[in-house]
């Protein structure tokens, strides 16, 4: 049976930390931010067939219905930006505060 020695500097493990917050970061952006996007779509598309059922005009359209779509783009930036902030400030934490070789 052989015996596998790994050895590790100080600078390997902040690597793999860095590499793993990168992955976290990509996944947010693969992911999360493309089904948020998928829901703002269809929260619109609700309100739109909505507002064609109970046959409201081109007025609502211009007004209110913009209004409640730039509404819920800035209540996802939010939400996407809430979900995101700790990974970007570990990774400028860590940067900041890396080893030396």
């Amino acid at each position: 049976m052989v015996n596998i020695v790994l050895i590790m500097n100080a600078g390997s493990l902040s690597l793999h930390k860095i590499s793993a917050m990168k992955a976290s970061i990509l996944l947010k952006f693969f992911v999360f931010l493309p089904l948020i996007i998928f829901v703002d779509y269809l929260l619109m598309a609700f309100i739109g067939c909505t507002s064609c059922l109970f046959s409201l005009g081109d007025g609502f359209y211009c007004g209110p219905f913009c209004l409640a779509g730039k509404i819920i783009l800035v209540l996802s930036s939010i939400f996407f930006g809430y979900l995101i902030y700790p990974d970007i400030k570990a990774i400028i934490k860590a940067k900041k505060h890396g080893a030396s070789a």
